[in-house]
């Protein structure tokens, strides 16, 4: 069986492609330099708007497509026509071409929490929720999510659309994310060095480890189509936690200061990205996806990442 996986040598795309390797699976890896994809992929470089490249990926066929690849949210932000060309129309010409190289093939979207958009409800977010997106990344994950249902519905590929938490640690460095301050946290803790949260000790974040989030993208790939709601898309359950718990579990694990954090709100990311209410997700728990099982256990994956580099 092909596995087909676009971002496969970034942050989550190369823990997961690890994972289908060590499944026994041909895993073609695609990406806009060949470095991070893991050894064992049939590595395919270049820009996912080529068609070229695109069919240089699917020349194996597919039986399942992870779709991992995007412009993020700061990056879409900045620049609305390089998110349209890459997170929507890109896209949409691999589902077209995915579809004619399988046999309806399984695609895995991994779309994002940003599609219901700023104020989030303060009662809580589930899966009736509706969606209301502020950002043009949570607007065209939103748009794409619709595709996905759209083809799957035609009965040309078998959709699964899982909308991604904050996903920690990152690695140090730029990113593109607006919420790349939650994994600059963990950096910043595991060196002992001072750092400027720009959110309250208060604001709470939805998370999950990279760790997890690779395992339940596996998942996806494999699980009983059956189980997934008629919309085909879910929320993954996440861990809620408020930023000043989340600092002091990192410097009690790591063996230093929470003191070292000094929190200075900007109102903009706090009401974007730190004001996450109550979760639930029945949606995806029937599905058989999980969260980390508490704060302590999040920290521990997320620090066990960093640590094997």
């Amino acid at each position: 069986m092909t596995m087909i996986v676009t971002g496969a040598g970034g942050f989550v795309g190369r823990h997961l492609v690890q994972r289908l390797l060590a499944a026994g699976h041909a895993v073609v890896g695609m990406d806009t330099t060949a470095g991070g994809i893991p050894a064992g992929a049939r590595p395919v470089v270049g820009d996912i708007c080529s068609a070229e490249v695109r069919a240089e990926a699917l020349a194996d066929g597919c039986t399942a497509l992870v779709h991992l690849a995007t412009v993020p949210g700061g990056a879409a932000e900045a620049d609305p026509a390089a998110s349209r060309r890459v997170n929507i129309d890109a896209m949409y010409d691999l589902l077209d071409a995915a579809k004619a190289a399988g046999d309806r093939p399984r695609i895995v979207y991994a779309s994002s929490i940003a599609v219901f958009g700023d104020p989030l409800p303060a009662h809580g977010v589930d899966d009736q929720t509706p969606l209301a997106p502020r950002m043009v990344y949570g607007g065209h994950k939103a748009m794409m999510e619709v595709a996905v249902a759209m083809m799957h519905h035609r009965g040309e590929i078998e959709g699964v659309s899982i909308r991604l938490p904050a996903i920690l640690a990152r690695p140090k460095g730029p990113s593109g994310m607006k919420s790349a301050f939650m994994s600059d946290l963990f950096h910043a803790l595991r060196a002992g060095a001072p750092f400027i949260c720009p959110v309250s000790a208060g604001a709470t974040i939805w998370a999950q480890s990279v760790s997890r989030c690779a395992d339940n993208l596996l998942h996806a790939v494999s699980m009983d189509p059956s189980l997934m709601p008629a919309t085909r898309v879910v929320t993954l359950p996440a861990q809620r936690v408020a930023m000043g718990d989340l600092a002091a579990e990192i410097a009690r694990q790591c063996g230093t200061s929470a003191d070292l954090v000094r929190y200075r709100p900007d109102a903009v990311l706090e009401a974007a990205f730190g004001a996450h209410p109550p979760l639930s997700t029945p949606a995806a728990d029937r599905a058989g996806f999980v969260h980390d099982g508490d704060p302590a256990r999040l920290v521990a994956n997320a620090l066990s990442v960093i640590a094997a580099g």
